[in-house]
């Protein structure tokens, strides 16, 4: 849609007066291309009112393929403002009953998450004698479905192996800072990291589904694992995470697959700011998949047993043991260790409250795996009922909201992993 607006944002027709202002809601790019300077070819090309209907209507066909509904019932507002003058009363029902077509489409699907709206991977180029003026810069890929590291990862490789020599470009294979002065002059440099949209508290609490997660967005965020002693990883005592969160200079979706990175924060997170990070997100996943209109019962049990089975519950027991158990709390700041103690009645009650919904949903067949994941929750209540010095039992849930440098989407990691690079 984007390659199309700016044929109009200058000379808007003469019924439809707002111009690029118009579209701001559907894409806040219209500002700075509604700041170009006009073509001068496009002076001897007469723009009319059919024109801005013909091209509007190509983008309402481009938003049906592209599986964006959202957004049609906006497209379609100039062109039921062109039939409205017009009196034109039969287009004026085609179009809401397109309006309408489009609408369910979203009921359908809003919640459903089986739209793919595409993966984003940080781009850095390494190398002055190879990159010139993007030497040193970065950019956010947009990829196609469920791209996945390894595969644009190899795709950077052979496009710019076959423009610079096989020998003569290397991956970077981690996510940790770069120092140009380190490497090699002799050779291009391409590092690839996965990443996530980010958003701020405010807009957390704004965006409430996957489509609005991903249409208009400009900021994104990895996390890369390090330890004190120099190790990547390490127990959880020693387990750190660097959040880097990159600001791009327009917005997704854009006319082309990458934008230029033009701001860049890092935030540092000690081991047990990591274990309410990490925690948080569990309660959150597992709170996301029980209220889901049609549960997901493939994922909810995988969840359920990562989160409750005696073989796979190192991680959030791990996590008590370290920072909660009387010895080792002390250690910590009272605020964070009270944080993660609500966080672990929230992770109780959320297991809880999954296997009352698995046990609503399954077949008889499926009777004694249930019971086997009560007796596994209930094991997993005593133990923390032990190192947290309290009786933890099944409570109706509640919501507890980290602090603001420790939240993250969990919807947007595959598998709530936060290893974001090869």
């Amino acid at each position: 849609m984007n390659n199309i607006l700016p044929v109009f944002v200058h000379e808007p027709a003469a019924s439809f007066s707002m111009g690029w202002a118009a579209f701001m809601n559907i894409s806040p790019n219209v500002k700075e291309e509604g700041a170009m300077k006009e073509d001068a070819g496009t002076q001897d090309t007469p723009y009319t009112e059919d024109t801005l209907v013909e091209q509007l209507e190509m983008c309402v066909d481009y938003l049906w393929k592209s599986e964006r509904y959202e957004l049609i019932a906006e497209i379609n507002k100039p062109v039921i403002a062109v039939f409205e003058k017009r009196r034109d009363f039969k287009r004026l029902s085609e179009l809401y009953y397109d309006i309408h077509r489009s609408y369910l489409k979203v009921t359908e699907v809003v919640h459903s998450e089986k739209r793919l709206f595409g993966r984003y991977y940080r781009v850095a180029f390494y190398g002055q004698g190879f990159f010139e003026e993007e030497e040193s810069k970065e950019f956010i890929y947009k990829e196609p479905k469920l791209t996945g590291l390894s595969e644009i990862s190899q795709r950077l490789l052979k496009l710019y192996s076959d423009k610079f020599g096989a020998d003569s470009v290397k991956m970077i294979q981690d996510s940790n800072k770069v120092n140009p002065k380190d490497l090699d002059p002799r050779f291009a440099y391409i590092q690839v990291t996965y990443v996530v949209p980010y958003f701020n508290e405010k807009e957390q609490l704004e965006k409430k589904t996957d489509f609005e997660c991903h249409h208009n967005i400009n900021r994104f965020v990895f996390e890369t694992p390090f330890t004190l002693s120099g190790k990547k990883h390490g127990d959880v005592e020693e387990q750190c995470k660097r959040k880097t969160i990159l600001t791009t200079s327009s917005s997704f979706p854009f006319l082309k697959k990458r934008i230029e990175v033009v701001e860049q924060q890092s935030t540092e997170m000690n081991p047990i700011e990591v274990a309410i990070d990490e925690m948080s997100r569990k309660v959150s996943e597992l709170n996301q998949l029980c209220g889901m209109e049609e549960v997901d019962m493939i994922r909810l049990q995988l969840k359920l047993q990562g989160s409750v089975s005696v073989k796979v519950n190192a991680g959030p027991m791990a996590y008590a043991r370290a920072f909660l158990e009387e010895k080792n709390a002390k250690k910590y700041p009272d605020n964070q260790v009270k944080l993660l103690k609500e966080i672990f009645r929230q992770f109780a009650d959320a297991c809880g409250q999954a296997l009352k919904v698995n046990e609503r949903l399954i077949k008889e067949d499926q009777l004694e795996y249930q019971e086997e994941m009560k007796a596994h929750h209930k094991d997993m209540l005593t133990e923390l009922s032990a190192i947290m010095n309290e009786q933890v039992m099944f409570r109706p849930i509640q919501t507890v909201t980290a602090p603001e440098g420790l939240r993250s989407r969990s919807r947007d990691f595959p598998n709530g992993l936060l290893t974001l690079s090869s």
